[in-house]
């Protein structure tokens, strides 16, 4: 529980609203407070009631950092297709300025936080399907759980005003008191029962593959990624936290994520890292090429080391690499690169690897890297400006946030950004589910779709179906 200190949050409001009013417009006040160890699907669960719709979720493979977020103070979204990454960061840089942050810690990703995304390509024409979501969409909670490498942070946001006096802080007080103790009663409900799994088009998506490859054979293209859908349907209304939780046993090494947008729930198991930045130091990942894991131990090693050695694996994973590899030598003085990739293994897949380290100055842009990055030709294809190019005219599917850029930055430049694949989008009682494959000049559809089947299976599984 959190030991609240009143008359020190109020006087602290007190102080943003007066700055409010000397600078005639509205002031930030974050406020960041040691908490006793809490579960983080918990809290997100408890919101519920208060904030459904305004909710996200962020855990990292290592535990090192878990962020759960409620309500909404600020939020910075845009259709805009140009220029959308630089939108967010100066929307961010600007809402920021003249802020009052209580942060005694300084810890990364504690205090003012925007959690959010943007969708895989802005000139891909929308459907209802991701009506919800905007292009570009990030929020800054009301209150926010940080737990970083195992000591728990409340960060409560509050957007003092000119006209707002005392009585904003005692409001708030009250309502974060309430959230506090409702941590500590239980709330039981039965999980929504899978009754329907139907598959969107898969014939013109395996005509697709195969008009990809003979183009393969005789254009510039040398790879284009191509995704499908899975649509399901529920006896009744989808909890995300009941999927998160899911995801969290049975995934617990993969980036576990959920993004809520007026209802809908953006959620999956990533184990794909696209740009983490912590101080000076950059990590990306070279995540492509995969093959199912075995039955036995033995049967497992013996694919792994088919993996290793497998050309058309190895081909698409070097071409991440040095497209990676490129795009961090823009900002970096120094990179270190692994030689050889190395198995990445998950519950029911295996992937190639390779880990990549840059060194850079502290005020290089989270945001500008990520759009340096994305989409990576795992996501893509190459070249990257045709291949998205060619997705955007062939695939049927509004992608929407799936494989693109999912994850936080803090008021400090600091954060993290996920690719998400391996995800759904809860929609009440009905779900999308999203996976797709490496399309290269050998590929074969039907092997392609029983990738794709591969790829469904840990999002199918945490809702309930096999």
């Amino acid at each position: 529980m959190v030991t609240i200190q009143e008359t020190e949050i109020i006087e602290r409001g007190i102080m943003a609203i007066n700055r409010a009013k000397e600078l005639g417009r509205p002031i930030l006040l974050s406020e960041v407070r040691k908490m006793d160890k809490i579960n983080p699907l918990s809290f997100f669960n408890k919101g519920q009631d208060c904030y459904y719709g305004e909710r996200f979720f962020w855990k990292d493979p290592s535990d090192e950092i878990l962020l759960i977020g409620l309500g909404i103070t600020h939020q910075i979204q845009s259709d805009q297709a140009a220029d959308r990454f630089v939108h967010v960061e100066q929307e961010w840089e600007r809402f920021l300025k003249d802020s009052i942050v209580f942060n005694p810690d300084s810890e990364i990703g504690v205090g003012p936080v925007i959690f959010g995304g943007f969708s895989f390509d802005p000139y891909k024409e929308k459907t209802r399907l991701w009506s919800q979501y905007a292009e570009s969409l990030f929020y800054l909670p009301v209150y926010m759980v940080s737990i970083i490498r195992g000591q728990a942070y409340l960060t409560t946001n509050i957007v003092c005003t000119p006209d707002d006096n005392h009585t904003l802080m005692a409001k708030m007080l009250d309502e974060r008191n309430q959230l506090l103790a409702s941590l500590y009663q239980s709330a039981d409900s039965d999980p929504a029962e899978l009754l329907e799994t139907r598959e969107i088009s898969p014939e013109a998506w395996k005509e697709a593959v195969t008009g990809i490859v003979n183009e393969l054979n005789d254009g510039p293209l040398k790879k284009v990624v191509l995704a499908r859908e899975l649509r399901l349907k529920f006896d009744s209304k989808v909890e995300a936290g009941m999927v998160l939780e899911r995801l969290n046993e049975q995934q617990h090494e993969s980036y576990i994520f959920a993004l809520e947008a007026n209802g809908d729930c953006f959620l999956g198991a990533s184990p794909e890292r696209l740009v983490k930045k912590q101080g000076n130091e950059i990590f990306s990942t070279c995540l492509a090429g995969s093959i199912s894991r075995g039955k036995t131990t033995e049967e497992d090693a013996m694919l792994g080391e088919q993996l290793l050695h497998d050309q058309k694996n190895l081909i698409e994973h070097q071409y991440v690499v040095e497209m990676i590899k490129e795009a961090l030598e823009e900002y970096c003085d120094q990179i270190i690169l692994p030689e050889k990739p190395r198995l990445m293994k998950n519950r029911d897949i295996q992937h190639l690897y390779t880990p990549v380290i840059g060194k850079c100055g502290n005020n290089t842009s989270l945001l500008l890297l990520v759009e340096r990055l994305h989409p990576t030709p795992a996501l893509g294809g190459l070249p990257k400006q045709e291949a998205v190019e060619k997705i955007r005219q062939v695939e049927e599917l509004d992608r929407g946030f799936y494989a693109a850029p999912i994850g936080w930055l803090d008021y400090q430049g600091n954060g993290e950004f996920a690719v998400a694949i391996r995800s759904g989008l809860i929609q009440g009682s009905e779900a999308s589910l999203f996976a797709g494959c490496g399309v290269v000049a050998d590929s074969d559809s039907e092997s392609e779709y029983l990738e794709t089947g591969l790829k469904f299976r840990p999002m199918l599984r945490a809702l309930g179906g096999k």
